[in-house]
């Protein structure tokens, strides 16, 4: 069991940089390409990335490891993903919708991509998705 919790270890930094990378290209869509610049050398962007992405993602993987119940360790990293960033970059109504419709797509979008093309099925390892070698052979 070490060998496999030693492989997540080492695919969980990537999937936090393709999360990051995700997380600002909706924010970018979001807000437009002006007001995502001036947000992002005002650090509410850096700031935000760090919290919502770096420390969600470490509560979530290591609140499981360390017994939180699944209503604690998931829950509260979908929460500060759903409110911190419409609340700290002050979004309207519409950009708040939007901003939520492209953050729940986005966990998703990232499993797929590792699940289809790597076979790393960890980032949501209840929903199954095929690995691109299986479906070939």
């Amino acid at each position: 069991m070490q060998l496999a919790e030693d492989t997540f270890l080492q695919r969980f930094p990537l999937m936090i940089i393709a999360s990051l990378v995700l997380f600002h290209m909706v924010i970018w869509v979001v807000l437009g390409k002006k007001n995502f610049y001036k947000n992002l050398y005002s650090n509410s962007i850096f700031g935000l990335s760090i919290v919502v992405v770096v420390i969600g993602m470490l509560f979530g993987k290591y609140g499981a490891n360390f017994g939180l119940e699944w209503w604690v360790y998931y829950p509260v990293p979908m929460l500060m993903n759903v409110l911190l960033p419409p609340l700290v970059l002050k979004m309207n109504g519409r950009k708040t919708a939007l901003y939520l419709l492209l953050s729940f797509l986005s966990a998703p979008i990232i499993h797929i991509f590792f699940s289809f093309f790597f076979n790393w099925t960890e980032y949501m390892p209840f929903w199954e998705i095929p690995y691109f070698k299986s479906i070939l052979s």
